[in-house]
């Protein structure tokens, strides 16, 4: 019997499970109907959640528990961010209820974002992750790799303090929106092992500010022809996930890493991690955000109904 349903509602996908009593998917649903889709069209959020939920067969008192975007401040409903500390019960409390009109009654409640009042930032999504690490015992740094990439520190089963990189969404911009795109291929695929991007690691781990004066080399070195379209792409993403971790080698020092979700890119941050010399334990990103969505879940509704 489904006790909620929990959703991850993402910038540009869904993904929402029919959870037990006990904690065990029944059912998945998924789509690429995320907060832009939704926000950008005539119907709006509620639909896109009615028909997912018509697919896993949820009954129509089954409570839903939403965390990502849709919480946002272009989303659904604006579920303001909690500060720091993050523990489950403060996120869990400060989750927000989505109106019984917008529902047909049912009970939705989107979790809320994550703000760091000092050194300013923001999370929305990867809180509910990081939660799902802590509560499994996770302690120390958190690397989960982006389009903003997060580093965040747990302690005592909380958030402690993160820190955000514009990694991913620089290598758009140079990418495709720089003097750089002419040295780019049509594919930006990039092998954890292709010897430019791991050269490029080495450079940028040692030196993060060597990314600077290095950019520009990228197009010089196409336009001699010294360097393929291949190779220039796997070197800016190496300068640029190099440069990256190794502003975060103090911070990790004696410090357990766990790197969230190894597939893409997050390959591509295994290799940058294995040669700053940093071990780590892998986790699963979508075990780790539905654990998080039931002990909230817990908090919520009561260990009766969503017990782990």
């Amino acid at each position: 019997m489904t006790a909620f349903i929990a959703v991850d509602w993402g910038s540009t996908s869904f993904r929402a499970w029919s959870i037990r009593a006990g904690g065990q998917v029944l059912a998945e649903s998924r789509s690429a109907e995320g907060m832009l889709h939704c926000a950008g069209s005539a119907t709006g959020f509620a639909p896109v959640l009615q028909a997912h939920l018509a697919h896993l067969a949820a009954p129509a008192d089954t409570p839903v528990l939403i965390c990502g975007m849709a919480g946002a401040r272009q989303g659904w409903i604006e579920a303001p961010y909690a500060t720091l500390p993050a523990p489950v019960a403060a996120l869990a409390g400060a989750a927000v209820r989505v109106p019984a009109e917008q529902t047909e009654g049912r009970d939705v409640r989107i979790l809320p974002g994550l703000a760091q009042q000092i050194e300013s930032d923001v999370m929305r999504g990867e809180e509910t992750q990081l939660l799902g690490l802590a509560l499994a015992g996770h302690q120390g740094l958190a690397c989960m790799p982006g389009t903003h990439c997060k580093w965040a520190l747990l302690q005592n089963g909380q958030v402690a303090g993160f820190r955000s990189y514009l990694t991913g969404e620089l290598f758009d911009l140079l990418s495709r929106h720089s003097i750089l795109r002419h040295a780019m291929p049509e594919s930006l695929r990039i092998a954890p092992d292709d010897p430019a991007f791991l050269a490029a690691l080495d450079l940028a781990l040692a030196d993060p500010a060597a990314l600077f004066g290095a950019l520009f080399g990228i197009r010089a070195a196409e336009l001699l022809g010294t360097r393929s379209k291949g190779e220039s792409a796997a070197r800016l993403s190496g300068l640029l996930i190099g440069a990256e971790v190794g502003c975060q080698l103090r911070a990790a020092e004696g410090q357990a890493v766990v790197l969230v979700g190894q597939a893409g890119l997050g390959a591509l941050y295994a290799a940058a991690l294995h040669r700053a010399g940093l071990s780590f334990t892998p986790a699963d990103a979508e075990e780790a955000t539905r654990a998080g969505l039931i002990a909230a879940a817990r908090e919520i509704w009561g260990t009766a109904q969503c017990k782990q």
